[in-house]
């Protein structure tokens, strides 16, 4: 956060940018980043490359975000998203380009992103849950948004160390 790349509209990749060697490394450089962090999603911009490419993939053990249902990996190029259903689902985000930090934020509960794959070629996918927020919050950084820009509360942002201490604090007044 601060990174003034990181409030940037990202700019779209042509069919053979997609099919270069150089794409192809930066794919293997954003997931080998995704792995070391532990996050289940990177957006291009948050290693310093203004262009609209995300890679997802919800891990079975994910230590960020246990409960989570797992997914097949995504690399996503050049997406449009499409509301489903406005009923809004909240969660509690955080984000490698926030550090540290996790923030209550509301969006809507079911999504269509279309996209072009790691080949070029025209995919969509429907998401509702978890996923969807997933998406939104990883494509939010192609057009410049943060997940602290979507809260409407900027009381609910706090370290992610206070809130452990805060749910262990409530695991011992129950029992």
């Amino acid at each position: 956060m601060g990174n003034p790349l990181l409030r940037e509209v990202a700019e779209p990749f042509t069919k053979e940018e997609i099919s270069s060697d150089k794409v192809k490394i930066l794919l293997e450089d954003m997931w080998d980043s995704l792995e070391s962090a532990g996050g289940i999603g990177l957006a291009a911009p948050q290693i310093g490359v203004s262009k609209q490419l995300a890679i997802i993939e919800v891990a079975d053990a994910s230590e960020r975000y246990p409960e989570a249902e797992s997914s097949k990996p995504f690399v996503i190029f050049n997406p449009i998203i499409t509301v489903l259903d406005d009923d809004l689902q909240g969660f509690w985000e955080g984000c490698l380009s926030v550090p540290g930090m996790r923030g209550y934020v509301e969006r809507p509960r079911k999504v269509q992103v279309d996209y072009l794959d790691e080949e070029a070629m025209p995919q969509n996918v429907v998401l509702e849950d978890f996923l969807a927020t997933v998406f939104q919050h990883e494509l939010d950084h192609l057009i410049g948004k943060l997940f602290i820009d979507r809260m409407n509360d900027i009381s609910t942002l706090a370290f992610e160390d206070e809130m452990i201490l805060l749910n262990e604090g409530e695991d011992e007044i129950e029992k």
